[in-house]
Protein backbone atom coordinates (compact mmCIF):
# COMPACT_ATOMS: atom_id res chain seq x y z
CA UNK A 1 0.00 0.00 0.00
CA UNK A 2 1.69 3.78 -1.01
CA UNK A 3 1.14 6.35 1.65
CA UNK A 4 2.22 9.67 2.17
CA UNK A 5 4.30 10.80 5.48
CA UNK A 6 4.39 14.61 5.21
CA UNK A 7 7.59 15.64 6.87
CA UNK A 8 7.12 19.25 9.11
CA UNK A 9 9.89 21.44 8.40
CA UNK A 10 11.75 21.32 11.80
CA UNK A 11 12.42 17.43 10.85
CA UNK A 12 13.76 17.78 7.16
CA UNK A 13 16.62 17.73 8.19
CA UNK A 14 16.53 13.94 8.90
CA UNK A 15 15.07 13.69 5.44
CA UNK A 16 17.51 14.93 3.42
CA UNK A 17 14.59 18.37 3.08
CA UNK A 18 12.39 16.53 2.07
CA UNK A 19 8.91 17.62 2.58
CA UNK A 20 7.37 14.01 1.90
CA UNK A 21 7.83 10.34 1.51
CA UNK A 22 6.37 7.29 0.10
CA UNK A 23 6.10 4.38 1.72
CA UNK A 24 4.31 1.05 2.39
CA UNK A 25 2.78 -0.97 5.18
CA UNK A 26 -0.29 -1.87 6.29
CA UNK A 27 -0.37 -0.14 9.73
CA UNK A 28 1.32 2.83 10.86
CA UNK A 29 3.95 0.91 12.68
CA UNK A 30 4.94 -0.38 9.28
CA UNK A 31 4.84 2.48 7.53
CA UNK A 32 7.17 4.66 9.76
CA UNK A 33 9.60 1.46 10.12
CA UNK A 34 9.82 1.41 6.06
CA UNK A 35 10.20 5.22 6.24
CA UNK A 36 13.34 4.45 9.16
CA UNK A 37 14.81 1.94 7.07
CA UNK A 38 15.98 5.08 4.59
CA UNK A 39 16.45 7.57 7.58
CA UNK A 40 17.81 6.68 10.41
CA UNK A 41 17.88 9.49 12.12
CA UNK A 42 14.43 10.33 11.38
CA UNK A 43 13.67 7.43 14.19
CA UNK A 44 16.03 8.69 16.34
CA UNK A 45 14.13 12.11 16.79
CA UNK A 46 10.69 10.76 17.04
CA UNK A 47 10.60 7.32 18.76
CA UNK A 48 12.11 6.31 22.42
CA UNK A 49 11.96 2.92 23.03
CA UNK A 50 10.19 1.61 20.20
CA UNK A 51 7.28 3.97 20.93
CA UNK A 52 6.14 7.28 19.74
CA UNK A 53 8.10 9.92 21.81
CA UNK A 54 5.54 11.75 24.46
CA UNK A 55 5.67 15.33 22.91
CA UNK A 56 5.71 13.88 19.11
CA UNK A 57 1.99 13.64 17.30
CA UNK A 58 0.94 10.91 14.31
CA UNK A 59 -2.11 11.61 12.52
CA UNK A 60 -3.60 9.43 9.84
CA UNK A 61 -6.57 11.25 7.52
CA UNK A 62 -6.63 14.04 10.19
CA UNK A 63 -7.37 11.62 12.86
CA UNK A 64 -4.55 11.09 16.33
CA UNK A 65 -3.40 7.42 16.18
CA UNK A 66 -3.03 7.83 20.30
CA UNK A 67 -6.85 8.02 20.14
CA UNK A 68 -6.66 4.53 17.88
CA UNK A 69 -4.77 1.84 17.80
CA UNK A 70 -1.86 3.70 17.95
CA UNK A 71 1.25 2.34 15.71
CA UNK A 72 -1.07 -0.71 14.89
CA UNK A 73 -3.77 1.66 13.39
CA UNK A 74 -4.62 0.84 9.74
CA UNK A 75 -3.49 2.93 6.74
CA UNK A 76 -5.39 2.53 3.66
CA UNK A 77 -3.95 2.87 -0.43
CA UNK A 78 -3.04 6.61 -0.93
CA UNK A 79 -3.49 7.44 2.86
CA UNK A 80 -1.49 10.67 4.03
CA UNK A 81 0.65 10.10 7.48
CA UNK A 82 1.66 13.00 8.98
CA UNK A 83 3.89 13.72 11.82
CA UNK A 84 3.50 16.71 13.80
CA UNK A 85 6.00 17.28 16.76
CA UNK A 86 4.91 19.81 19.56
CA UNK A 87 6.79 23.43 19.55
CA UNK A 88 6.87 25.41 22.38
CA UNK A 89 6.40 29.10 21.82
CA UNK A 90 4.92 32.19 22.85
Amino acid sequence: MAVTVKIPSQLRAATGGKAELAAEGATVGEVLDAVFAGHADLKERITEDGEIRRFVNVYVGGEDIRFGEGLDTGVEDGAEVTILPAVAGG
